[in-house]
Protein backbone atom coordinates (compact mmCIF):
# COMPACT_ATOMS: atom_id res chain seq x y z
CA UNK A 1 0.00 0.00 0.00
CA UNK A 2 2.68 2.38 0.94
CA UNK A 3 4.35 1.72 -2.48
CA UNK A 4 1.87 3.64 -4.37
CA UNK A 5 1.41 6.40 -1.45
CA UNK A 6 4.69 7.21 -1.44
CA UNK A 7 4.83 7.32 -5.49
CA UNK A 8 1.97 9.41 -5.62
CA UNK A 9 3.87 11.91 -3.31
CA UNK A 10 7.17 11.75 -5.40
CA UNK A 11 4.60 13.22 -8.25
CA UNK A 12 2.98 15.52 -6.41
CA UNK A 13 6.73 17.18 -5.44
CA UNK A 14 7.23 16.96 -9.02
CA UNK A 15 4.00 18.72 -9.97
CA UNK A 16 2.57 16.41 -11.23
CA UNK A 17 0.15 14.43 -9.17
CA UNK A 18 -3.46 15.21 -9.90
CA UNK A 19 -5.33 16.53 -6.72
CA UNK A 20 -2.06 17.12 -5.33
CA UNK A 21 -2.21 17.27 -1.32
CA UNK A 22 -5.96 17.08 -1.40
CA UNK A 23 -5.85 13.80 -3.00
CA UNK A 24 -2.89 12.50 -0.89
CA UNK A 25 -4.20 13.59 2.56
CA UNK A 26 -6.30 11.91 4.88
CA UNK A 27 -9.02 14.88 6.16
CA UNK A 28 -7.81 13.21 9.76
CA UNK A 29 -3.99 13.92 8.87
CA UNK A 30 -1.42 14.56 12.00
CA UNK A 31 1.52 16.54 10.94
CA UNK A 32 4.14 16.64 13.59
CA UNK A 33 6.74 19.04 13.03
CA UNK A 34 10.06 19.18 14.15
CA UNK A 35 10.15 23.21 15.27
CA UNK A 36 6.17 22.84 16.83
CA UNK A 37 5.32 20.95 20.08
CA UNK A 38 2.59 20.20 19.72
CA UNK A 39 0.69 18.00 16.59
CA UNK A 40 -1.48 19.65 13.92
CA UNK A 41 -4.60 17.76 13.28
CA UNK A 42 -6.50 18.16 10.08
CA UNK A 43 -5.96 18.38 6.50
CA UNK A 44 -5.98 22.08 5.98
CA UNK A 45 -3.59 22.31 8.72
CA UNK A 46 -1.07 19.80 7.27
CA UNK A 47 -1.42 21.16 4.00
CA UNK A 48 -0.06 24.75 5.04
CA UNK A 49 3.23 23.27 6.56
CA UNK A 50 3.37 20.79 3.71
CA UNK A 51 3.22 23.64 1.24
CA UNK A 52 5.35 26.17 3.74
CA UNK A 53 8.08 23.64 3.83
CA UNK A 54 8.40 22.89 -0.07
CA UNK A 55 8.47 26.78 -0.16
CA UNK A 56 11.57 26.59 2.33
CA UNK A 57 13.49 23.73 1.05
CA UNK A 58 12.94 23.59 -2.08
CA UNK A 59 11.50 20.98 -4.58
CA UNK A 60 12.40 17.52 -5.36
CA UNK A 61 14.79 18.25 -7.92
CA UNK A 62 18.19 19.72 -8.08
CA UNK A 63 18.18 22.87 -7.53
CA UNK A 64 17.65 25.06 -10.65
CA UNK A 65 20.60 26.42 -12.75
CA UNK A 66 22.80 24.11 -11.26
CA UNK A 67 25.30 22.52 -13.66
CA UNK A 68 25.87 18.57 -13.79
CA UNK A 69 29.30 17.71 -12.29
CA UNK A 70 29.36 21.20 -10.38
CA UNK A 71 28.50 19.77 -6.89
CA UNK A 72 26.03 22.91 -6.81
CA UNK A 73 22.76 20.44 -8.05
CA UNK A 74 23.11 18.55 -4.67
CA UNK A 75 22.26 21.67 -2.14
CA UNK A 76 18.71 21.23 -3.54
CA UNK A 77 16.26 19.10 -1.47
CA UNK A 78 16.37 15.64 -2.57
CA UNK A 79 15.75 12.16 -1.05
CA UNK A 80 18.47 9.54 -0.47
CA UNK A 81 17.13 6.78 1.08
CA UNK A 82 13.26 5.38 1.58
CA UNK A 83 12.56 2.55 3.81
CA UNK A 84 9.13 1.54 3.06
CA UNK A 85 7.24 -1.46 4.96
CA UNK A 86 3.44 -2.18 5.27
CA UNK A 87 1.76 1.21 5.53
CA UNK A 88 5.24 3.60 6.69
CA UNK A 89 7.83 5.03 4.50
CA UNK A 90 10.78 6.31 6.49
CA UNK A 91 12.47 9.00 3.44
CA UNK A 92 15.54 10.29 4.11
CA UNK A 93 16.34 14.09 2.91
CA UNK A 94 19.20 16.69 2.56
CA UNK A 95 19.48 20.18 1.22
CA UNK A 96 21.19 23.12 1.68
CA UNK A 97 19.83 26.12 2.97
CA UNK A 98 21.36 29.44 3.88
CA UNK A 99 24.46 27.48 3.85
CA UNK A 100 23.84 25.18 6.29
CA UNK A 101 23.29 21.64 5.49
CA UNK A 102 20.02 19.58 6.01
CA UNK A 103 19.36 16.40 7.20
CA UNK A 104 16.39 14.64 8.28
CA UNK A 105 13.50 12.56 7.50
CA UNK A 106 9.68 12.19 6.31
CA UNK A 107 7.77 9.33 8.50
CA UNK A 108 4.72 8.49 6.59
CA UNK A 109 1.50 6.33 7.28
CA UNK A 110 -1.17 5.97 5.43
CA UNK A 111 -4.43 4.02 5.93
CA UNK A 112 -5.56 0.65 3.41
CA UNK A 113 -6.90 3.38 0.99
CA UNK A 114 -3.40 5.23 0.63
CA UNK A 115 -4.64 8.17 2.49
CA UNK A 116 -1.86 10.18 4.10
CA UNK A 117 -2.77 9.94 8.08
CA UNK A 118 0.32 10.97 9.55
CA UNK A 119 3.40 12.97 8.60
CA UNK A 120 6.55 13.13 10.87
CA UNK A 121 9.31 15.19 9.98
CA UNK A 122 12.76 15.34 12.26
CA UNK A 123 15.50 17.21 10.94
CA UNK A 124 19.48 17.32 12.18
CA UNK A 125 21.87 19.33 13.23
CA UNK A 126 20.56 22.03 15.46
CA UNK A 127 22.19 24.54 13.35
CA UNK A 128 19.78 23.60 10.55
CA UNK A 129 16.45 23.41 13.12
CA UNK A 130 17.28 27.00 13.79
CA UNK A 131 17.61 28.18 10.59
CA UNK A 132 14.33 25.81 9.40
CA UNK A 133 12.30 27.16 12.40
CA UNK A 134 13.46 31.16 11.50
CA UNK A 135 12.48 30.46 7.59
CA UNK A 136 9.50 28.50 8.30
CA UNK A 137 7.77 30.74 10.26
CA UNK A 138 8.51 34.10 8.18
CA UNK A 139 6.75 31.22 5.07
CA UNK A 140 4.08 30.74 7.50
CA UNK A 141 3.00 34.14 8.26
CA UNK A 142 3.86 35.06 4.56
CA UNK A 143 1.21 32.38 3.45
CA UNK A 144 -1.38 33.56 6.20
CA UNK A 145 -1.63 36.72 4.31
Amino acid sequence: MIEQTIANWHDHLRGKFEGGLDALLHDDCVFYSPVVFTPQRGKEITKMYLNAAGATLGGDEPRPGAQAGSGDEKKGFRYTKEVLAGNQAILEFETEMGGKYINGVDIITCDDDGKIVEFKVMVRPLQAINLLHQQMARMLEKMKG
